[in-house]
């Protein structure tokens, strides 16, 4: 809690549709609406591009972004991501590229802008297929279900190691709350979810939803279906 407000989670594609009733399309780094987000390294936006090719220079951080509706193509020096709707790539830190977008193009943006160098040489996409290996389930002292089976492929690390993309499934589980200390973008790919915050407010999210859990949000988790989704996570060293 900060401020007399509870952290908890965000429905983006809601935030997007809010935010693009006000926002005039325009270039990549200029036509965004910013989520009310704590101040620190991470940052989401609401992305409305103008039809037609930009250029950027450098950029303050590591940007993942995934688009919501139209075509964004955006072009590096060894590089060409052509992204559609519910497609994802991460444009590394300090790199330049090119982007053509068509009218009515929109995404969302997580940034994180913490100082380090970036994970790779080029913008990636996020590989939705990609194969997926065994990884760590929820603590046992948190389930209140049988311990699921979870598989995860990083598509993405900063080198700093705090900022990561990739792709994760999950056979159902029921958690208890904890406490979020890292920032976590879920794109579902299957399945749905159901959180309750700390102040007791609920939300249930479906396949194709594209949700926010903030830093410092308790929050339980669950799930009655196998879930897959893309994520992107910042968690502080």
């Amino acid at each position: 809690m900060q401020d007399g407000r509870v952290f908890s989670f965000f429905d983006l594609r809601s935030f997007a549709t809010e935010a693009m009733a006000s926002l005039a399309p325009g270039g990549y780094l200029q036509a965004r609406v910013a989520l009310d987000l704590a101040p620190g390294p991470v940052s989401v936006a609401a992305l409305s591009l103008a039809a037609g090719a930009g250029v950027v220079t450098a950029q303050a951080g590591d940007e993942f972004i995934i688009l919501l509706q139209g075509d964004l193509t955006i072009n590096a020096a060894n590089a060409s991501i052509a992204l559609g709707p519910d497609a994802s790539a991460v444009i590394p830190r300090g790199r330049a590229f090119h982007y053509s977008s068509t009218a009515g193009a929109q995404a969302i943006i997580m940034r994180c802008a913490e100082p380090g160098e970036p994970g790779a040489d080029q913008p990636l996409a996020i590989d939705h297929d990609a194969a997926l290996e065994p990884s760590g389930a929820p603590l046992a002292e948190l389930l209140i279900s049988p311990t699921p089976s979870c598989r995860n492929h990083t598509s993405y690390k900063s080198a700093s190691g705090t900022f990561m993309c990739g792709v994760w499934d999950s056979t159902p589980y029921h958690r208890r709350s904890m406490s979020y200390r890292h920032y976590e973008l879920m794109h579902l790919l299957a399945g749905s979810v159901t959180f309750v915050d700390g102040a007791g407010r609920e939300g249930t999210f479906h396949q194709g939803a594209v949700f926010l859990v903030e830093q410092g949000a308790d929050c339980s988790w669950e799930s009655r279906e196998p879930v897959a989704k893309v994520y992107a996570i910042y968690r502080p060293a």
